[in-house]
């Protein structure tokens, strides 16, 4: 299950982008590394980043990982419902468990990212 419409970073998080605007997730791949999500932190609103940046955590049954932002901009939204649903990252990775949004400084960041083809062989050449 890898969205042909998204794009996808080294560490497994996705970027659907809009305008100059990309929303941020994790992958079905690493939700299910995972494990049973129990907490995200989140991104503050505000928050400067720049590509490959920490972001925040997402905390599993089995454990705790980081999440990396995958291009650079500004954080001007995050998913408050993962605070209270932290599961949606399991269920729902592409729609319901999105992270934050970004207003991109440099969009050809996203041009860098893997198609959803080059996700899938990267996901093969790792096992």
């Amino acid at each position: 299950m890898i969205p042909e419409d998204l794009r996808y970073h080294k560490e497994h998080e996705w970027v659907r982008l809009d305008g100059q605007q990309a929303t941020l997730g994790i992958s079905d791949f690493a939700q299910d590394a995972l494990g049973d999500v129990v907490f995200v932190d989140l991104p503050k609103v505000g928050a400067e980043l720049t590509v490959n940046q920490e972001m925040g955590e997402v905390e599993s049954t089995k454990a705790t990982s980081s999440l990396y932002s995958p291009v650079s901009g500004k954080i001007s939204e995050v998913n408050t419902e993962l605070q209270d649903h932290p599961e949606y990252l399991n269920q729902d990775p592409y729609v319901k468990g999105w992270i934050a949004v970004i207003e991109l400084t440099n969009p050809a960041d996203v041009e860098a990212l893997m198609t959803a083809s080059q996700y899938e062989e990267f996901l093969s050449s790792q096992s």
